[in-house]
């Protein structure tokens, strides 16, 4: 059994925060309602396309993934990274529930609940801010720059996503994107330790 540390929350944690986002989107969506169409993007996509679409697109960034990591150099911010998420206790099934928990409770927050009324770049911005602690981003320097302007532009992504292919699908990608990143520090992790 892992212990949790200041820096990550353990899974037991992760899942109260997921909640905690899920309640705080659905008091924000009962106070300042979306119209119907917002749920299902400019394309109107229906659920299922929605997932299939996430799918496609989550396995392709899992293929860009890997071989990022296989083929490029990994820095200082990379390591930190790693070493950040690994306190997390990778585990078996854990980077799946920890995926779930982050891609369902920041999408229903950050997409769902706040990017109708405050748009994809005021929501980016706050998405960034709020992984501050979990990437340890203490101090503002070239690699924390490149850290929030990674977390931006994949805020940006995933709200272009919900935007024209519907929430599911950006909870799909978000998910997928989480997994492979925590299976790829699982194995990194693991690297270090036989090295």
């Amino acid at each position: 059994m892992s212990q949790s540390t200041p820096t990550m929350p353990s899974l037991g944690k992760q899942v109260l925060i997921c909640a905690a986002m899920c309640a705080i989107a659905a008091t924000i969506l009962v106070i300042w309602p979306l119209p119907a169409e917002a749920w299902h993007g400019t394309f109107a996509l229906s659920r299922l396309h929605q997932l299939l679409a996430g799918a496609a697109l989550g396995l392709i960034y899992w293929g860009i993934a890997e071989a990022a990591y296989r083929f490029l150099p990994n820095g200082k911010g990379s390591q930190t990274v790693i070493d950040s998420y690994n306190e997390l206790g990778l585990s078996g099934w854990r980077p799946l529930w920890i995926s779930l928990a982050a891609g369902v409770g920041e999408e229903m927050l950050f997409r769902g609940a706040l990017q109708p009324h405050l748009g994809i770049w005021v929501t980016s911005a706050l998405f960034a801010l709020a992984h501050l602690r979990g990437y340890r981003i203490r101090e503002l320097n070239r690699t924390t720059a490149a850290q929030l302007a990674g977390l931006f532009g994949v805020s940006a992504a995933l709200g272009a996503l919900a935007h024209f292919g519907g929430l599911v699908t950006a909870i799909v990608v978000h998910v997928m994107v989480d997994v492979a990143g925590l299976l790829i520090v699982r194995r990194a992790a693991a690297k270090a330790i036989s090295a």
